[in-house]
């Protein structure tokens, strides 16, 4: 645990990255809605997040967690800042945060 599993890519234009990705490294992509389509490995995952309201403006490395409601807490005491609280998604919840030097990650854990 505590490890990162998930890189989630920024992609405004969904279909274009799917088929870059496809073509090029063979991945095959989960559609998750309109929006989101990720690789379903079970090791470091993929997924390309297509809806601008949700994208971060980089890589967001997403961190696998046993406790999530700890996790989120101890931010803030390591010096970090929660920039969206948790919330749920298909197969899980996750929030994400800042650390002291602006970089966005999420913590997730899975159901």
């Amino acid at each position: 645990m505590n490890r990162v599993n998930f890189i989630e890519l920024p992609a405004t234009n969904l279909a274009a990255a799917k088929k870059f990705y496809a073509s090029l490294f063979g991945w095959s992509l989960t559609d998750w809605g309109p929006t989101y389509s990720c690789t379903m490995t079970g090791d470091v995952d993929v997924g390309l997040q297509g809806d601008r309201a949700e994208t971060a403006l980089h890589p967001l490395p997403v961190i696998q967690v046993a406790d999530l409601e700890a996790v989120e807490k101890s931010v803030t005491a390591a010096g970090g800042v929660v920039v969206k609280p948790i919330f749920s998604f298909p197969g899980g919840r996750r929030f994400h945060f800042r650390d002291p030097n602006g970089n966005e990650l999420a913590a997730a854990q899975y159901e």
